[in-house]
């Protein structure tokens, strides 16, 4: 990728990279919050989840804001209220203030995948769509990576409370250059007039074509369908559910990895956050050259808008591996492990993004269709760290967890390869 398009896409890394830093912040401090207020892990799988609880209900409405005000709106609000949450966070006395201003927080980062894929379509032709999502996407485990070691050390050297501080802090500097930087390509005047073309005349082009092919590449300017119309199309919920066998996986390690490296394998918090921080950072490489390769397998091929699905389905099978974890005792084979899994998911969570892209039709419907996708992938979000929690307490060890996640790759694997295949149905002719 070349041309300064690639600082709005470094804008989105940094964008997701903030969310889930925020989002981390409480799995790192898990142990001390649960320590100072004497919360149970049942408590405990309760408040890591809490903020997708609103997130979750908040995302569909978002997407719709997304269609109608635009992703420089809609993003300046969203990390305006999650930042500002965070800090409140820090605040906090007891379980109940913890709880509500996760709540608020989720509500904030609703708006993140919605109006990120809106500027995707908006921004990348089609020919980068596969490695600018998984660019974007990579920015969420950077973000773990990073506040693993970072927010360890700011926890046990400063105490818990400075860690939400210093991420609420961080959106507040990101939102500044947002609202400085940031127009559509059509109004970018920093945006040299060669790719300003480029952009408006391939962003709409069909995934596979080659970056030359120039208006003969571009889908039909087909009419929106609306929230109904999408809901209707049988291969979003094939989308939804891969989507979500991957996300609980992903939420998973996001939320219980600390705990488990402490807890099951002894160690001290700054030496899990070290080696928490290793598959998150493996993940992050690989997962953008599995990208790159995606797009690369694409070139030329114009005949089967679908193909990117098998990528999809490749990634979520490598990523079962995670059902060894409970037979392996070493811990450094077991982090391995995870950093494949989390390689697999990390990158069919982005491809999945660019799949719904090149199968949707209209633009206009670009931003709820996103939301109807992240909706369905959060569902199992929000589940992942209420069900470990009851699996820890019941079997007072994480294997069943790791099974249960290994079980659900497969099924999205399944659901995406056979599934997966079609339009919206305005240019059905050209589906596989």
């Amino acid at each position: 990728m070349r041309g300064r398009r690639i600082w709005i896409l470094a804008f989105l890394f940094v964008l997701n990279m903030i969310n889930y830093l925020d989002r981390i912040a409480l799995s790192v401090s898990g142990k001390s919050i649960a320590h100072e207020f004497g919360l149970s892990s049942i408590q405990l799988g309760y408040l890591f989840s809490s903020f997708l609880w609103l997130y979750v209900v908040c995302l569909i409405p978002m997407g719709v804001l997304v269609d109608r005000l635009g992703t420089r709106t809609i993003n300046a609000a969203g990390i305006a209220l999650w930042s500002a949450a965070t800090i409140v966070t820090g605040a906090a006395t007891g379980f109940g203030a913890l709880l509500a201003s996760r709540l608020v927080m989720g509500i904030g980062e609703s708006t993140t995948y919605p109006a990120a894929g809106r500027v995707l379509r908006e921004w990348m032709p089609a020919h980068e769509r596969g490695i600018a999502a998984t660019v974007f996407n990579s920015g969420a485990y950077f973000g773990p990576a990073v506040g693993a070691i970072v927010l360890s050390a700011l926890v046990a050297a400063a105490g818990w409370r400075m860690a939400f501080y210093l991420c609420g802090g961080l959106g507040f500097v990101w939102l500044v250059a947002w609202l400085f930087v940031y127009r559509l390509p059509e109004r970018a005047s920093w945006l040299a007039r060669p790719e300003r073309d480029m952009i408006l005349r391939e962003r709409n082009a069909v995934a596979g074509a080659p970056a030359n092919a120039g208006k003969a590449a571009a889908a039909p300017d087909a009419p929106a369908l609306g929230l109904a119309g999408l809901l209707a199309w049988p291969t979003l919920w094939a989308l939804m559910l891969t989507q979500g066998c991957a996300v609980y996986t992903q939420y998973l390690f996001l939320t219980w990895l600390p705990s488990y490296l402490q807890a099951q394998k002894g160690m001290t918090m700054l030496k899990s956050g070290t080696l928490m921080a290793l598959p998150f950072f493996g993940a992050v490489v690989l997962a953008v050259l599995l990208g790159l390769l995606s797009d690369r397998l694409l070139k030329g091929r114009t005949e089967r808008r679908s193909r990117r699905r098998t990528m999809v389905a490749g990634t979520m099978l490598c990523s079962a591996v995670i059902l060894a974890a409970p037979a392996i005792s070493n811990v450094y084979v077991i982090l391995v492990l995870i950093m494949i899994a989390l390689t697999g998911v990390s990158t069919a969570v982005a491809l999945n993004i660019a799949l719904l892209s090149d199968l949707l039709d209209s633009a206009a419907d670009i931003g709820r269709a996103t939301a109807v996708l992240i909706f369905g992938g959060n569902v199992f979000g929000l589940l992942a760290p209420i069900v470990t929690g009851y699996v820890i307490a019941e079997t007072h060890d994480y294997e069943m967890a790791f099974a249960l996640a290994g079980a659900l790759l497969v099924i999205g694997c399944a659901s995406c390869l056979l599934f997966a295949r079609n339009t919206t149905g305005y240019s059905a002719a050209r589906a596989a």
